[in-house]
């Protein structure tokens, strides 16, 4: 059932209107015990070598979307994220001068069709739907302007957040870097512009998050520019841009998706652990 579903959410054609160029859909996947990349083209997965981000090739061969598990798009050694990002989350605080970034850990990553823990002593647990940037070049104190030159691609996310742990813990640790706090995918798209498609979170089918990217209060390459010039971004690395709106929280056994215009659906499910 989980394979039908995804070879649904990522079927599909891009509108002219998002394209900036050649539009390219990158997917981990697991088949026969087996990890690869490959280049997603209809429900179709063209294998690659390699990494992503070093020059791969074909290697000649195709597999069915359906016979695969889609994994998490990368996997980063460093997970950032951005707090405060839409006027519509900030309701009486006023707007930051600059981006404020937390972590979340690389372990936090899972990918489209796998549990999000529902830990046993929380008791809040919210989603926040997001655009996540993934870097494609070593990035050190860039520019502004040459920033999105070193963004490869984007994709969806979920900054997973435990609400009390985050109100009463000296830092964001547990509330936002918890195992299965930071699903993502479930591709990595190039060639979209990015600085404004509908991003939407849904809770069980209903929408609960609905705006668009351009309503970001720091753009992506604002983002890049200001994260480079305290941390060194290396290729894989991700970072969450924020999430709109109100959240809510959620319980086990809800199933959340948040869809990106253009980038697909990423689908998981609220459980309590085993």
């Amino acid at each position: 059932m989980r394979r039908a579903v995804l070879c649904i959410i990522l079927a599909g054609v891009i509108p002219s209107s998002l394209a900036q160029s050649q539009v390219t859909r990158y997917v981990r996947y697991e088949r026969a015990g087996t990890t690869a990349i490959g280049v997603l083209e209809g429900q179709s997965i063209r294998e690659l070598s390699g990494t992503l981000f070093s020059n791969p090739r074909p290697t000649g061969r195709t597999v069915r979307l359906d016979e695969v598990t889609l994994l998490a798009p990368v996997e980063p050694k460093k997970v950032i994220a951005v707090g405060l990002n839409y006027l519509s989350h900030l309701g009486e605080r006023p707007a930051a001068k600059y981006p404020g970034l937390f972590a979340k850990m690389p372990t936090s990553i899972v990918g489209p069709g796998a549990d999000v823990i529902y830990p046993d002593d929380a008791t809040n647990l919210h989603f926040e739907g997001e655009l996540v940037v993934v870097i494609g070049r070593r990035a050190q104190n860039v520019s502004v302007a040459d920033a999105p030159g070193y963004v490869f691609g984007v994709t969806c996310g979920n900054d997973i957040s435990e609400r009390e742990w985050q109100r009463t813990d000296l830092q964001w640790f547990r509330a936002k870097a918890s195992d299965t706090f930071g699903p993502l995918g479930p591709a990595i798209v190039t060639g979209l512009a990015y600085g404004d498609l509908l991003l939407q979170t849904r809770v069980n089918g209903d929408v609960v998050q609905s705006q668009r990217t351009k309503d970001l209060v720091f753009d992506v390459p604002t983002i890049v520019s200001y994260v480079s010039r305290y941390v060194t971004l290396e290729p894989g690395d991700v970072i969450y841009t924020g999430t709109p709106q109100t959240t809510k929280a959620m319980k086990p056994g809800d199933v959340v998706e948040v869809e990106i215009e253009g980038v697909g659906v990423l689908r998981n499910r609220i459980v309590r652990r085993n």
